[in-house]
C-alpha cells in the first residue's frame, strides 16, 4: 500500500462490524490500521490513504488541512454507526476540501504524475484568471 504525505491518520472514535473502505479520486478510507505497510481490519480505526497516485504536490499546510477535515469529519460521526454511505460521504467531503485548496493555490498538480489529467480542473494560471 503506497503512504501518501501524512497518512496513516487514524481515529479511535469509530466503530464497525467489517473492513469498509471508500476510494474516491484522490482519497481512500479504511476500517483498517496499518502494520507493516499492510491493511489489518480494526474496528476503532479509520484510516486515511492521501492522494494514493500522487497527483498533487502537498506541503505541510496542505497535509494538515486536510487531516483536520478528516478528524472534524470522523468526530461528527463518533456515536453513529458507520456504513458504506457515511464512509462515502467523508470522502466526498474531504475531496471538496482538496478541490477548495487547489483552487486557493495552497495545492499544485504534479507534472510528474503518471497521468495528468487535471482530475479537479485547470490550473489556475494568468492567462485563464
Amino acid at each position: 500500500m503506497s503512504q501518501a504525505p501524512g497518512v496513516p491518520e487514524d481515529s479511535s472514535h469509530v466503530m464497525a462490524e467489517t473492513l469498509l473502505k471508500c476510494t474516491t479520486r484522490h482519497v481512500r478510507l479504511f476500517t483498517a490500521r496499518v502494520e507493516n505497510n499492510n491493511l489489518v481490519p480494526a474496528d476503532d480505526q479509520l484510516t486515511l490513504d492521501l492522494d494514493p497516485d500522487n497527483e498533487f504536490l502537498w506541503n505541510e499546510a496542505a497535509v494538515a488541512t486536510v487531516q483536520q477535515r478528516f478528524r472534524a469529519l470522523v468526530d461528527h460521526q463518533a456515536g453513529q454507526e458507520l456504513s458504506d454511505y457515511s464512509l462515502r460521504r467523508i470522502g466526498t467531503e474531504l475531496e471538496g476540501c482538496i478541490r477548495e485548496l487547489l483552487q486557493a493555490g495552497s495545492l499544485s498538480y504534479n507534472p510528474d504524475c503518471r497521468v495528468l489529467n487535471y482530475s479537479m480542473g485547470l490550473p489556475r494560471t494568468p492567462e485563464l484568471l
